[in-house]
């Protein structure tokens, strides 16, 4: 069971990273699998700018593909032009879901002060990367009988050392 707060907007457009995580990468045009897809990196705004992907058969590397260079988005792969899309990771991005600079995990408190749930999964445009929903948890316990929770957003944002401060409406 999900109960979802203050969703107006068609979700049927937007990706979670959960969704993503593992899929694999091809180019188009050779149909050849170039990598998969690690975690995303996140700006200080709280918007998509990328993706890593894991590059190599055996000694694997990290790179950064820009959501702009992304042909598609489809259920069962990620689709580039061709692989100079992917450029070396070279510095650690401002954020990311589950490696370095985690979200996953953070505390989500709304602009009201009220505490929401820790954050589990993001809800995001692929096309913009603009991130519009958070999925958070109380624990497994409560989600068990009480769901998941859904949180929506349109305002970036704020992320700080210790929490995400969300402005979100209940409905």
């Amino acid at each position: 069971m999900t109960k979802t707060i203050n969703v107006h907007r068609r979700w049927d457009t937007l990706r979670t990273f959960s969704l993503l995580k593992g899929q694999p990468v091809f180019e188009c045009s050779t149909g050849a699998k170039i990598g998969e897809v690690t975690d995303l990196c996140i700006t200080n705004e709280g918007v998509v700018k990328g993706l890593m992907v894991k590059k190599g058969a055996f000694f694997k590397q990290t790179y950064f593909l820009d959501i702009r260079d992304v042909a598609s988005f489809g259920w069962d792969g990620v689709m580039i032009e061709d692989d100079d899309s992917l450029e070396r990771l070279k510095t650690t991005p401002e954020y990311t879901l589950n490696h370095q600079h985690s979200l996953n995990g953070k505390m989500m408190i709304s602009k009201s002060g009220e505490s929401l749930g820790l954050l589990q999964d993001v809800y995001f445009h692929e096309e913009l990367g603009t991130i519009v929903g958070y999925e958070i948890t109380d624990g497994f316990f409560s989600d068990i009988t009480d769901g998941k929770q859904i949180i929506h957003s349109e305002k970036p944002p704020a992320i700080g050392k210790d929490a995400i401060i969300v402005d979100v409406n209940h409905t």
